[in-house]
């Protein structure tokens, strides 16, 4: 029978159509991982949300643009689309690291807003670390993000990842933690606003970058994200999220807003227990929809249970990208794509958040950690 079997097969494989089917076949099949988008066949209710169900307020977003009415009045058209309420920008300050030019493109920024659409944005600062190895670096610091917020209008602080990253000392980076930055965290609870922290990046990039690797995409076409701390020049992921877990400790009057979930949106026992541990802490859902939205009714679980402290946030400023967050959030929709695949090759489902809880994410819990917004705006 197994020579039978073996006969058959050599018969087949040198016939002239069995190769004729093999060259096809192959030829159909050089297709490459990124190219590879097939159109699924699956029929299941649902469909794309184009604005939220509620008013939002997006607590994570980045603007180069807002010093006109004509510039503010663009971002307004498309936030009016998609039923945004207030647009939070993140980069006050932006990466500037001439106090003077930064201080006027600041003011700049939130005069416009003063000027033409007072309720629909918000403005938080930045601090510069490039000079922080010099002697009244600290006080200097402190004291600009004192008249930031008190004389000019800033409602809050963005810490970018280059703490931890780009920032050095005598060619040593600076830690997250490092205790010259401690008066800042402090000042920040004093005046009473939030602090919105982005550490690290997902603990994937700096794993080796193989078949294993979730993230291979990403990094195959953005090589710039891999992260290396073999040779002893950087941080480790754990240490980063350590530092940052240090300040966080050390500082229980200041409110901190985790970006990007902390990077535990693939691991939610694990950030759960850190809300835990960090009464003071509260996350955004920027760029990791597609965390959530690979795992719904764990998921689901976990926005009801802290729903007291999460907050919308989207990051890139991309309109279209909004109507992923939206349907996750919203509906119960199954297998619908990501918008980017370079971040998630797989599908999405919603969550079928509950309306008070979308409502808290969307709009309520960002009412009552950054001061001064319109509350008018938003239902009770």
């Amino acid at each position: 029978m197994k020579k039978f079997a073996l006969a058959v097969t050599t018969l087949l494989a040198t016939s002239p159509l069995f190769a004729q089917q093999i060259k096809i076949g192959d030829n159909a099949g050089a297709v490459t991982f990124e190219e590879y988008e097939p159109k699924s066949t699956l029929i299941v209710p649902g469909k794309v949300i184009t604005r939220a169900k509620f008013p939002f307020i997006d607590i994570h977003n980045h603007q180069w643009d807002m010093g006109s009415k004509e510039d503010l009045r663009k971002l307004i058209t498309e936030m009016d689309k998609m039923n945004m309420g207030i647009m939070v920008n993140l980069s006050g300050r932006g990466f500037n690291q001439d106090e003077a030019k930064s201080t006027a493109g600041l003011v700049k920024q939130i005069d416009a807003v003063k000027t033409n659409y007072p309720t629909r944005f918000a403005v938080f600062t930045n601090i510069d670390f490039s000079k922080i190895s010099e002697p009244g670096w600290t006080t200097n610091a402190v004291k600009t993000l004192e008249d930031d917020v008190k004389l000019r209008g800033a409602k809050g602080l963005k810490i970018y990842k280059s703490l931890g990253f780009n920032v050095t000392d005598n060619g040593k980076v600076v830690a997250v933690d490092d205790p010259r930055i401690d008066p800042i965290w402090k000042k920040a609870g004093e005046l009473g606003i939030p602090v919105l922290i982005h550490t690290a990046d997902p603990s994937s990039f700096w794993d080796p970058v193989n078949a294993q690797n979730e993230r291979w995409l990403e990094l195959k076409t953005h090589p710039g994200r891999k992260r290396d701390a073999s040779g002893g020049k950087d941080f480790t992921w754990e240490q980063l999220i350590e530092q940052q877990h240090n300040v966080f400790r050390k500082n229980p009057k200041t409110i901190f807003i985790n970006a990007h979930m902390g990077w535990f949106p693939n691991n939610l026992a694990k950030l759960d227990s850190l809300m835990d541990a960090f009464p003071n802490m509260y996350v955004e859902i920027g760029a990791v929809i597609a965390e959530l939205g690979r795992q719904p009714r764990n998921a689901q679980k976990f926005f009801i249970k802290r729903q007291d402290r999460i907050l919308f946030g989207k990051d890139s400023w991309v309109p279209d990208e909004y109507q992923t967050y939206f349907r996750v959030l919203e509906s119960e929709d199954e297998y619908f794509p990501y918008h980017k695949k370079y971040h998630a090759y797989w599908k999405m489902y919603g969550l079928g958040l509950p309306d008070e809880v979308l409502k808290k994410v969307y709009y309520k819990n960002a009412l009552k950690i950054v001061p001064g917004l319109d509350k008018s705006q938003f239902p009770k």
